[in-house]
């Protein structure tokens, strides 16, 4: 066997607090340019995707991210008619964004979703690194030369630079990290995103240092983000921007109704491999990768990303950064112990 790589997550490292002359977290800018395609700019005003997810992001999800300056993907798992009626009601058409297979009818999914309107579609698998997604890079590259093409989950360098030689403007990263993903219990594979973040963004800088022909694809961190603090980290280490799940579900704008139990309020919340949305999909389930579960309301997502963001501009500001191209280059990580993860978590003792 080789030798055994230590591989880390959001828990097993901190930022370092650095000198600062923010005075207000008004003066720090969140946005962000992206130059894809040699031609065409991707706007951001904060770094956030709501997740391809069929209990997060429909229409009102998408239209309440556009709104933030953030983007929203409508999921795939419905009918081409239905996903199609679903992008057209995007108030921003210069934002329409949908996600997509790389089997069966993807082609002509994307066919009619571009017809629709869409600009931006995002290639929704969850093994990236594989020669489907391959042939699904080059026929949409050749076919649709102006489409912006998010593509992934990858983990690993390797896996990010054979996307970003295809041709794809934003690839996504980590294997087995999501909330209600349990593809490591189920496979034994995966990696966690922070680490696949890290290994990413040293297989971009080794791109630009080997001037390569091919434009190094954005990173956007997908997994295990569970507060501000990880998207902090996520940013810091190497992502451009982070896809949510869990942090967006339960709000007002996803899909699905509001279940009151026990005098308290809750929306589905499911992972895509799971039994619950395989079954409500496609009428049956294969492998299992995923679990069904419940999350309390929480009410507009609006509330909840100006909480993230409101998080994200302090963390910013404890490393002296103006805006994230700073909060890149400033970052600066330490390694922590479990007594040291405890410590930094609320440990006074609660009333009785």
């Amino acid at each position: 066997m080789q030798n055994l790589k230590t591989v880390l997550s959001f828990d097993d490292v901190i930022l370092v607090p650095q000198y600062s002359s923010i005075t207000s977290r008004r003066e720090i800018n969140t946005s962000q340019t992206f130059e894809v395609n040699n031609k065409l700019n991707v706007d951001f005003e904060i770094p956030i995707i709501s997740s391809p997810m069929s209990t997060v992001t429909q229409d009102y999800m998408a239209n309440a991210m556009n709104s933030h300056g953030g983007l929203g993907i409508i999921h795939r798992y419905n009918t081409i008619e239905q996903q199609c009626e679903t992008l057209s009601k995007i108030d921003s058409p210069s934002r329409r964004s949908a996600a997509i297979g790389a089997s069966g009818d993807y082609k002509e999914r994307c066919a009619e979703l571009v017809r629709n309107g869409m600009s931006i579609v995002c290639i929704d698998v969850a093994h990236g690194d594989h020669v489907l997604v391959e042939e699904a890079v080059s026929h949409l590259k050749k076919t649709y030369p102006d489409l912006v093409v998010i593509a992934g989950n990858v983990a690993t360098g390797s896996a990010y630079k054979r996307l970003s030689r295809l041709g794809v403007d934003f690839v996504r990263t980590s294997v087995g990290s999501g909330s209600i993903c349990t593809t490591r219990i189920q496979t034994g594979h995966g990696i966690p995103t922070f680490q696949a973040v890290y290994d990413c963004n040293e297989a971009r800088a080794e791109m630009i240092s080997d001037s390569e022909d091919s434009a190094p694809a954005f990173i956007v961190a997908d997994g295990g983000i569970k507060n501000a603090g990880d998207i902090a980290k996520s940013l810091a280490v190497g992502a451009d921007l982070v896809m949510l799940g869990s942090m967006l579900s339960g709000t007002k704008e996803t899909p699905g109704r509001i279940h009151h139990v026990d005098g308290k309020k809750y929306k589905s919340y499911n992972g895509m491999a799971s039994k619950v949305a395989q079954k409500a999909w496609k009428g049956s389930y294969s492998s299992i990768e995923g679990v069904g579960s419940r999350v309390l309301y929480k009410g507009t997502v609006s509330k909840v990303i100006n909480e993230i963001m409101s998080n994200v501009r302090s963390a910013m500001s404890y490393s002296g950064a103006y805006d994230l191209y700073e909060f890149r280059e400033n970052a600066e990580f330490v390694r922590q112990t479990v007594n040291s993860h405890a410590e930094g978590t609320a440990h006074i003792r609660r009333n009785q």
